[in-house]
């Protein structure tokens, strides 16, 4: 007998992290191209996240920006990256209709914290501390925005979620936003720990001049 069944890894799927991979290697192999063998351990991870952020950005979320302003959808839509999204919408169908919450903070991601990774990975190879402000910033709207895009869905109980299939559940919304969240977080701390380290050494140089 023949199951009707959706599949649960297609072509689709198999490009689609195919593409996540490549950007992770491109960002890779953008590190140790344009930081010191020496960097710290610390600062080549985020050079590669950062980078690799930006691509996610400007690539898969661009073309998905695209997608859903000027009366357009993912749905109604032809190509590689309309067919890579409509297997998202499988796990969250908003991306499908042009949810307006979803495409407000696309909006704000593809044009706004795109170009900041580019700005801080720029920071990052002239070593300017700098950076760790600009870290702050970002990490921070990168886990507002992984908030609002699923808080207002959780108090309305789910209903554009489908998490019966394990690769949509673990794979698209798990994984793919998580890392959203942990690594933002992780950034947020270390950079935390420059800005105050500075500020309190800064600190004990000026009671050490005043006495």
């Amino acid at each position: 007998m023949t199951s009707n069944g959706p599949e649960i890894f297609t072509a689709t799927s198999a490009y689609s992290l195919a593409g996540v991979a490549a950007m992770a290697f491109v960002a890779t192999t953008g590190a140790k191209i344009l930081l010191p063998k020496n960097a710290r351990w610390q600062d080549s991870f985020t050079f590669i996240w950062l980078a690799f952020d930006a691509l996610i950005h400007l690539s898969f979320e661009g073309s998905f920006l695209y997608l859903s302003t000027f009366g357009r959808t993912v749905n109604s839509s032809v190509g590689p990256f309309a067919e890579m999204w409509k297997e998202y919408t499988r796990a969250d169908a908003r991306w499908g209709v042009s949810d307006p919450t979803v495409v407000s903070l696309e909006i704000l991601t593809v044009l706004g914290a795109a170009p900041m990774c580019c700005y801080i990975i720029r920071q990052i190879v002239k070593d300017d501390p700098a950076r760790h402000y600009w870290i702050i910033v970002l990490s921070t709207a990168e886990l507002y925005g992984g908030w609002m895009t699923f808080c207002p869905e959780w108090l309305t109980g789910s209903p554009s979620l489908d998490t019966s299939n394990p690769l949509y559940l673990w794979v698209y919304l798990f994984f793919m936003n998580i890392i959203w969240v942990v690594i933002p977080v992780w950034l947020m701390w270390d950079s935390y720990g420059h800005i105050a380290g500075s500020l309190r050494r800064a600190q004990t140089v000026m009671k050490s001049k005043k006495n």
